[in-house]
C-alpha cells in the first residue's frame, strides 16, 4: 500500500491507477454474473420499447409527469426551498439517511433527481403488456439497473464519502482501495471480517468425529453431552448449496449443539465441494450415494432399526426424493422427517423465478456443462441480487468508498463461503424441479431405479417455513406439504430463509405459528393458526421426542467395528475452497 499512498501526490498517476483497478472490479463483477444484469436489462428494455410504440400514451404520460416533477425540483433549488422534497425514498430505503442528503441543496437535488428518474423507469416498466414471467424479468432487471446507478455508489456524488475523505485526509480512500484489492484477490465482496472466524475453532466447533466418507459426503457423528440419549439417531441433511456449518455456528446459536443437548445422537452430512472433475455427479448420486447411504450408516452405527431425519432447503428436496425411493422399496428405516424451508412443489419458486425460463436455463446449462460445475460465486451473486442494496451495494459503499472493515457476523461469513455444484446434478435440478415441477407428479420421475411418488411417504413430517422467505416461499412449501400422506405438522416462523431457521431457543426472540387448519389454502391455515412467542426450536424438540423411541445410555465411542472414526469434526470436506 506504500505505492498507493505515494500516488496521492501525483493526481494523474493516481487516476490512472484507479482506472486500472476499477477495470479489475468490473472483470470480477462480470465473472460473478454481473454482466448479465446489464445484458438482461438491455434485452428487456428493447422489448419494452417495441411494445410501447404500439401505445405511446403510457410513455408520454410518464415523461410529462417526470418533467413536471423535475421542474418543481429545480424551482425549489433556485428559490432556496431545497428542504421541501418533491419525492422521498421508499420506506426501508436506508441509503439516504445522512442529513447532508436533505440539508445540502446540491445533494438534495442529486438524491431527488435520482429518485424521480427511478420512479420514471419503474413506472414505464410496470405499464407494459408482457406475459407475467417477462413482466417480472423486466421489472427485476430495471430495479437492478436503478440500484447500480444510485448516487450513493459513487464517491463524487456521495456526501458521506466526501466528508469522510476530508476528515481522514484521504486515508479512508486508501483504506477503501486496500479493501478493494483484497476482495479482487478473493473474488468476492467481503460482507464480514473474515479474519474473525476459523472453521473448527469458533465455527463448526461442536465435538465429533467423521465416521464415514465417500465421493459424495463425509458423515459426522457428534459426541453426546447427556448421560442418556434417544434410541433413534437424528440424521441432519443440510443443503448442498453452501456448507453445513450454518447449522453449527457458534456455541450460542448452533442448532447441532442444541440437538445434542436435547439428548439426540446426532449424525450430519458434510457434502463434498465438487471440482470440475466431478461434473458427472448426478441427482441420483446425491440421493442414493448421499442421503440413502447416510441413512444406512447412521442406522448401523446407532444400532436402532429406525432413525429420524432432518433436512434443509435443497437438502430437503433431496431427502424427499430419498424418502420416495425408500417408500417404493417398502423400506421403513426413517421414522419421521423434518423439512426446513424446503420446496417440493416448485410452482411458486419465489423471487428466483426471474432467473427461471427456458432461455436463461438453456444458456446457464450450456455454461455449466462446458465448465463442469456451477461456480459457487455465481450462485451467491444470484441470491445477493435479490437484495442488491443490502447485500451488494451497501458493502461497495462502506468497504471501498468509506474504507471501513465490516464487523464480524457468522452468518455472513458462511454466506460468503460458497460451494460449487456439479453440472449434471444442477441441470437436472433446474429442469426437472424449477422448470418442469415434476417432483409432485406421481411416477413422473425415476430415481435410483424407482418411480417417485411423494404420496407414498406416510411417516410423520414436520414442515418449518418462514413468513419472509424469498427463496422457498412459505405458501409454496405449504402447498408441497399437502402431497405427503403421513401426519403433517406445519409450522410458520418469523423472519426469512436463514434468520428464521437459526433462531436459538435461548434467545427467546421472534415468534411462530402452529395448529392452523390443514386441507385448505395457506391463507386459511394462517387465519386459523395460533401465534407463539419465541423460537420454534423447543416446539420441534417436543415433537421429535414423541418419535425418538426409548431412552438409552449414551454411546461412549464413535462409530462401530465397521465404520471407525476417520478424523475429528468438522472434517476435510467443509474446509475445501475450490472457487
Amino acid at each position: 500500500m506504500e505505492k498507493n499512498s505515494n500516488s496521492l501526490a501525483n493526481p494523474q498517476e493516481f487516476i490512472d491507477y484507479l482506472n486500472k483497478e476499477t477495470q479489475k472490479v468490473l472483470e470480477m463483477f462480470s465473472a460473478t454474473g454481473g454482466d448479465d444484469i446489464f445484458s438482461q436489462f438491455a434485452q428487456s428494455w428493447t422489448e419494452l420499447a417495441t411494445r410501447s410504440f404500439e401505445d405511446p400514451t403510457v410513455w408520454i404520460r410518464a415523461i410529462t409527469d417526470y418533467q413536471q416533477a423535475q421542474f418543481n425540483l429545480w424551482r425549489n433549488l433556485f428559490t432556496g426551498n431545497h428542504e421541501s422534497s418533491v419525492v422521498e425514498p421508499s420506506r426501508g430505503d436506508r441509503r439516504f439517511q445522512a442529513e447532508e442528503w436533505s440539508k445540502n441543496p446540491v445533494f438534495s437535488y442529486i438524491k431527488q433527481s435520482y429518485l424521480l428518474t427511478s420512479q420514471l423507469l419503474n413506472d414505464m416498466a410496470a405499464n407494459v403488456n408482457l406475459s407475467d414471467k417477462e413482466q417480472q424479468k423486466l421489472e427485476f432487471y430495471t430495479q437492478q439497473y436503478i440500484d447500480a446507478m444510485s448516487p450513493t455508489n459513487f464517491a463524487l456524488t456521495n456526501p458521506e464519502v466526501l466528508q469522510q475523505a476530508l476528515e481522514s485526509k484521504g486515508q479512508s480512500l486508501i483504506d477503501g482501495l486496500k479493501n478493494l484489492l483484497g476482495d479482487i484477490d478473493k473474488g468476492h465482496i467481503s460482507m464480514t471480517d473474515e479474519d474473525a472466524f476459523v472453521i473448527g475453532e469458533n465455527l463448526a466447533a461442536t465435538e465429533g468425529q467423521v465416521v464415514f466418507e465417500n465421493q459424495m459426503f463425509q458423515l459426522i457423528q457428534y459426541k453426546p453431552t447427556t448421560e442418556t440419549v434417544a434410541e433413534r439417531p437424528l440424521l441432519i441433511v443440510p443443503p448442498s448449496i453452501n456448507k453445513f456449518y450454518i447449522l453449527d455456528l457458534q456455541e450460542h446459536n448452533s442448532f447441532v449443539r442444541f440437538c445434542v443437548e436435547q439428548g439426540q445422537t446426532v449424525f450430519l452430512v458434510s457434502w463434498v465441494n465438487p471440482s470440475s472433475q466431478q461434473s458427472h455427479l448426478s441427482w441420483d448420486d446425491y440421493v442414493g450415494e448421499g442421503v440413502i447411504k447416510a441413512i444406512e450408516v447412521a442406522k448401523e452405527i446407532g444400532g436402532s432399526p429406525k432413525i429420524n431425519l432432518l433436512s434443509w432447503c435443497v437438502g430437503g428436496t433431496l431427502s424427499a426424493s430419498a424418502l420416495a425411493v425408500l417408500a417404493a422399496r417398502k423400506d421403513t428405516t426413517v421414522a419421521s422427517a423434518t423439512f426446513l424451508t424446503t420446496l417440493t412443489d416448485f410452482s411458486d419458486p419465489g423471487d428466483l423465478r426471474v432467473f427461471i425460463d427456458e432461455e436463461q436455463i438453456k444458456r446457464l446449462e450450456n455454461k455449466v456443462t462446458t465448465e463442469g460445475i456451477l461456480h459457487g460465486r455465481e450462485l451467491a451473486t444470484s441470491f445477493n441480487m435479490l437484495r442488491s442494496n443490502d447485500l451488494i451495494w451497501s458493502y461497495v459503499v462502506n468497504n471501498y468508498l468509506k474504507g471501513q472493515t465490516p464487523p464480524p457476523f457468522d452468518i455472513l461469513y458462511w454466506n460468503s463461503d460458497s460451494t460449487n455444484l456439479p453440472a449434471t446434478m444442477y441441470t437436472y435440478y433446474l429442469n426437472r424441479m424449477y422448470l418442469e415441477n415434476k417432483l409432485v407428479e406421481p411416477n413422473a420421475l425415476t430415481m435410483c431405479g424407482e418411480k417417485i411418488d411423494l404420496g407414498k411417504i406416510r411417516i410423520p413430517c414436520y414442515f418449518l417455513s418462514t413468513v419472509e422467505d424469498h427463496i422457498a416461499p412459505w405458501k409454496g412449501t405449504f402447498k408441497g406439504a399437502g402431497n405427503f400422506r403421513g401426519n403433517v405438522e406445519f409450522v410458520l416462523g418469523a423472519s426469512g430463509h436463514v434468520a428464521g431457521v437459526i433462531n436459538p431457543a435461548s434467545k427467546n426472540r421472534r415468534h411462530y405459528w402452529t395448529d392452523g387448519e390443514l386441507g385448505k389454502d395457506a391463507d386459511h391455515w394462517l387465519d386459523t393458526a395460533t401465534q407463539h412467542e419465541g423460537s420454534w426450536w423447543n416446539h420441534w424438540s417436543a415433537w421429535l421426542k414423541r418419535r425418538q423411541g426409548k431412552t438409552v445410555d449414551a454411546p461412549v465411542s464413535f462409530g462401530n467395528a465397521t465404520f471407525k472414526a476417520i478424523e475429528p469434526a468438522p472434517g476435510r470436506y467443509v474446509q475445501a475452497r475450490l472457487d
